[in-house]
């Protein structure tokens, strides 16, 4: 198909920056853009496709819709969340933009306007979902008029390198290429160096494009707490829920776990509602919508719900459970504090949660047997004698639909489906009959590997010891120079030992208290009995449960910081210390050589996150 637009970049030069700051005032009363979000509009003006990752908060709308405004085309936007989706069509419109959404959740009368104003050209903003970009019928009602450009919003979700992976992105390429290659911005608050460089791969953003305004938010103050049992969760559930005034989430890892957080506060007459994935439509959009309003002041939710959320005064996100990665964590904590002020972000970690994560790990990637089965439903009759459908095959399917999804996904990679102009699936039985389903499982050998590792750093950041934005940036921005934030658990724990230490030291016949923070009423600080520190010196013999044996290179009350035997130096909790008896050598020099081995080779890079990790 040939082009239909005129390039995004003679639009550009055409206009100055003065009709860009008049319509930054007159229509979206900004008198000034934020950091980045100057450098993505001007590529996006000049016709330059961009992936911009920018944290939550950063301003990534505005990024689509001031340049929809002037360019000479409609602007796609593509979004995975339909209630997102409404939510941003209705205060576009609120700001007087012909914006229109076209989604399945749209009434018969609805969707008759919104194709009416993609008729008559009138929609300047077009917002609608993945899976629309696969109807054939709708791209060439999209392509009646000049496209200028298509923004991709989660972007991250196109890569299955990513946290949040849907295998309904992977419609976009195509269909941006059946559009006329428009200028494309993608838009993510997280992506990591693979996920950054598939996405640019299947949205044809050259390396030049990415653009990272970096993580770190002033705003956020991180904390984990360290729970043994159950009823210890439950109870800080509650406490931390009260503590705060203001509204926020707590985000629960399964949805047995978020039905247990929500039924408890409600017991408590908090004002509180509940999102998870099996939950009716309806329920699910009443539940958002008397958070956004304010009627509920608590949404106990699993991940399913946040992304893309627009409420700006969240001022505390709660982690009952453990994520499945710093990515996914930053995401999730990333939706408190969108208006600048102080908000507090809280993960209660028990050692339990790393079993729960792996059991979701187990059941993310298609088997064999699942790529067969897929092989084996295509041969057979459709339903009512229709044709495949993604929607039809799945359900017929019966097996876990996320499995099921990623295996159809890869049968398309690997050019075995055949999609129609309806988005009818087909397969290629020739190619099909030759195809070696084994080998085609190998590319997700390497992805279980980093699942593992990138859990592993997430098990590490809530057992450190050492500043929580050190430990994200580490894993968010590894470019970043990042200097310890003051703000968090263990920013806190680190200055009061070292103010402790500018301190006379008066003899007491009292065991000493462990020094840190004024621990809030009702913590666990608070209610437990204060424990003696254990005192360790560089060289001490010493043992980690999840790392072995290794030697201490540096201690103090706060965090201690051991060499492996694998080379690696990590930065630890002292709670996750013990002594080990040092083995015996024929003489002493070797235990020397052996000490100063494991000291030479630890690495000094940044700390515990950027360390190379066993699986």
């Amino acid at each position: 198909m040939p082009s239909t637009r005129v390039p995004a970049a003679a639009a550009g030069r055409r206009r100055s920056s003065n009709p860009l700051n008049r319509v930054l005032r007159s229509v979206f009363g900004h008198t000034s853009l934020r950091a980045g979000q100057a450098e993505v509009i001007e590529r996006v003006m000049r016709g330059l496709s961009t992936l911009a990752v920018m944290p939550t908060g950063a301003g990534k709308s505005l990024c689509y819709q001031l340049p929809a405004m002037l360019l000479e085309g409609r602007t796609v936007v593509v979004s995975p969340l339909i209630a997102l989706m409404k939510d941003q069509c209705d205060k576009l419109r609120a700001l007087g933009i012909e914006a229109i959404q076209v989604n399945s959740a749209l009434s018969a009368d609805e969707l008759a306007a919104a194709e009416a104003a993609l008729s008559d050209g009138s929609a300047r903003i077009v917002l609608t979902t993945p899976e629309r970009l696969a109807d054939h019928a709708f791209l060439q009602q999209l392509a009646s008029h000049p496209v200028a450009l298509v923004a991709v919003d989660e972007a991250h979700c196109i890569s299955q390198w990513g946290h949040d992976f849907r295998p309904a992105f992977l419609d976009i390429g195509p269909a941006i290429r059946a559009l006329g290659s428009p200028t494309v911005l993608a838009l993510t608050a997280t992506a990591g160096a693979e996920v950054a460089a598939d996405v640019m791969k299947h949205l044809a953003i050259p390396r030049s494009g990415l653009i990272d305004t970096g993580a770190y938010r002033a705003n956020l103050h991180f904390a984990v707490e360290q729970l043994q049992q159950e009823d210890d969760r439950q109870r800080r559930i509650v406490e931390l829920v009260q503590e705060e005034a203001g509204s926020g989430i707590v985000y629960a890892a399964t949805v047995k776990a978020a039905e247990q957080a929500f039924e408890i506060l409600r017991a408590r007459d908090e004002s509180v509602a509940l999102y998870h994935g099996k939950l009716g439509a309806r329920e699910r959009g009443e539940a958002q919508e008397r958070f956004m309003s304010g009627a509920a002041r608590v949404m106990v939710a699993t991940n399913a719900f946040g992304m893309g959320i627009d409420k700006p005064d969240i001022r505390f996100i709660v982690h009952c459970q453990m994520p499945s990665s710093l990515h996914a964590y930053y995401q999730e904590a990333g939706r408190a504090g969108r208006d600048g002020q102080r908000a507090r972000c809280v993960l209660l970690f028990q050692s339990k949660d790393r079993a729960v994560q792996q059991f979701f790990l187990a059941g993310k990637y298609p088997q064999l047997e699942d790529l067969d089965a897929v092989y084996r439903q295509l041969l057979g009759e459709p339903p009512a004698g229709a044709r495949w459908t993604s929607a039809s095959l799945l359900d017929a399917l019966e097996r876990p639909r996320s499995k099921m999804q990623a295996a159809v996904a890869l049968l398309r990679q690997e050019k075995l489906l055949r999609i129609g102009r309806h988005g009818e699936i087909a397969l290629r039985q020739e190619a099909a009959s030759h195809a070696d389903l084994g080998r085609m499982l190998d590319s997700y050998k390497e992805r279980r590997l980093q699942d593992r590792e990138t859990l592993e750093r997430m098990l590490s950041y809530a057992q450190a010891g050492q500043c929580r934005w050190q430990l994200l940036l580490a894993e968010l921005d590894p470019s970043a120079k990042a200097k310890r934030c003051g703000t968090c658990d263990n920013c806190r724990r680190i200055a009061a030992h070292e103010a402790s230490l500018a301190q006379p030291i008066l003899v007491s016949a009292q065991p000493a208290l462990t020094t840190g923070a004024p621990a809030s009423l009702g913590s666990p600080e608070a209610k437990r009995p204060a424990r003696k520190p254990v005192f360790f010196a560089e060289s001490d013999p010493v043992k980690v449960r999840r790392f072995g044996a290794g030697v201490v290179v540096s201690s103090t009350e706060e965090a201690i910081t051991v060499a492996f035997e694998d080379g690696t130096q990590r930065c630890i909790h002292p709670d996750y210390v013990t002594r080990r008896r040092a083995t015996r050598k024929p003489a002493s020099a070797d235990a020397e050589i052996e000490a100063g081995a494991l000291l030479a080779g630890g690495a000094s890079a940044r700390g515990l996150l950027k360390s190379s990790m066993t699986a």
